[in-house]
């Protein structure tokens, strides 16, 4: 059995060898290389390139290039499967983050970068396509969990390593990104022995696909990607730049958040199954705002860390837009939105990093406060979504619906 020879309708697989466990090995893989280039970025930048918050600005725009561009992977599929394009995007970021290394000036990570940003998020586009496709509606939340929890195992593995072996045997920046890179592609190789190609179920629409009853899952998908950049560009970056954090530190940080999501997220899952979409959105918008604030005016490092590992803590929540709109969706359009849904995610990622590296000169403060402003906006759109969505029933103007009148 291979995915050359052999094909299998998702429904019918069971065992070690059905498209939940792809899924898994797959969102294995994928942090396998890109939690180790997450890990060493921001020193590598600050170490080796000398970099500030313009160039680390520069190269996080650059990154998200691609996200943005995301919606062109649905001409992609025009040519090849989501399965094979899934498998093409794991290539190019294994390979991307195996180089970076050998290529130490700025130029050369902007390259790097981008190479490895294109496999990356083309990747992330496929594998929610495929997830919303495979998974049945009734339990998504719940799969999604656990193909999160078996991501951040590999996330464990990558940080644990770090942690233990860069003092310990003295690595360098080369050698930790191209045995990262190595590893994903080797997990590729076994992928493709050892999978059939899974047909996607209904038939795809391959155009581009944007309807106004989808508007409260853009406008959301929107806010994430602009308040995500706030965590991922400039928090791990105050760990570095303001308290000093080494390459081992930073790994222990992020080894917490590989443990708490490996415990946590099947937990989230099964919760957003109970309690709904709207009830998990709304807590972790209201969370996200107190702990930007408190970014805001941290000067103590212990504390710092403690808020960088509850930010990432409500990153499994997101899961709850995915399943809004797998529950609203017509299913011939699940992967032409998947791509338009990481471009208009992408949207504000493309120059929030620069626009706010600026800022970040001025008043590191100020881009924090801007992060709560965010959440808090999608604190309200998270209200507007119904108790039960479905087609015909996508969002609750609850705010319109005429107060009840007391009886006579």
């Amino acid at each position: 059995m291979s995915y050359f020879t052999q094909n299998a309708h998702p429904n019918e697989a069971t065992g070690w060898r059905s498209p939940v466990v792809l899924l898994m090995i797959m969102a294995g893989a994928m942090q396998l290389s890109f939690a180790a280039w997450w890990n060493l970025m921001n020193n590598f930048a600050v170490q080796e390139l000398d970099f500030t918050g313009r160039e680390i600005g520069i190269q996080q725009s650059i990154r998200e290039i691609p996200g943005f561009l995301s919606f062109l992977a649905v001409y992609l599929l025009l040519m090849m499967r989501e399965q094979t394009l899934a498998y093409v995007s794991l290539l190019l970021l294994g390979v991307g983050v195996a180089v970076t290394g050998y290529f130490p000036t700025a130029i050369g990570f902007y390259v790097t970068t981008l190479i490895m940003s294109i496999g990356f998020h083309y990747y992330e586009t496929m594998a929610q396509s495929l997830s919303l496709q495979w998974l049945p509606k009734a339990t998504a939340a719940a799969s999604m969990g656990k193909i999160l929890a078996v991501g951040a195992f590999a996330q464990l593995i990558a940080y644990g390593v770090i942690f233990l072996a860069w003092k310990m045997f003295e690595l360098s920046f080369t050698v930790v990104f191209a045995i990262a890179g190595g590893l994903t592609l080797v997990v590729l190789v076994f992928l493709i022995f050892a999978y059939p190609h899974f047909r996607e179920g209904v038939p795809q629409h391959k155009k581009l696909i944007l309807r106004k009853r989808y508007w409260l899952y853009y406008a959301l998908t929107f806010m994430a990607g602009a308040r995500r950049q706030i965590f991922t560009v400039f928090a791990g970056f105050l760990m570095v730049e303001r308290f000093g954090y080494d390459v081992h530190e930073v790994a222990g940080l992020f080894l917490l958040n590989g443990a708490f999501n490996m415990v946590l997220a099947p937990k989230i899952g099964k919760l957003i199954v109970r309690f709904g979409e709207r009830k998990a959105l709304v807590l972790e918008y209201v969370g996200l705002v107190l702990v930007f604030i408190c970014y805001a005016f941290v000067t103590n490092a212990t504390l710092a860390a403690s808020l960088y590992v509850i930010d990432h803590a409500f990153f499994a929540i997101a899961i709850a837009i995915k399943t809004y709109f797998q529950k609203i969706a017509d299913p011939a359009d699940i992967a032409p939105t998947a791509g338009v849904a990481f471009t208009i995610n992408h949207i504000a990622a493309v120059f929030i990093p620069v626009v706010f590296g600026f800022i970040w000169l001025v008043s590191p403060a100020a881009v924090f406060l801007a992060g709560a402003a965010m959440a808090l906006v999608s604190l309200v759109l998270a209200t507007l979504i119904p108790s039960n969505p479905e087609e015909g029933h996508e969002v609750d103007f609850w705010y319109r619906k005429p107060s009840a009148q007391p009886a006579e």
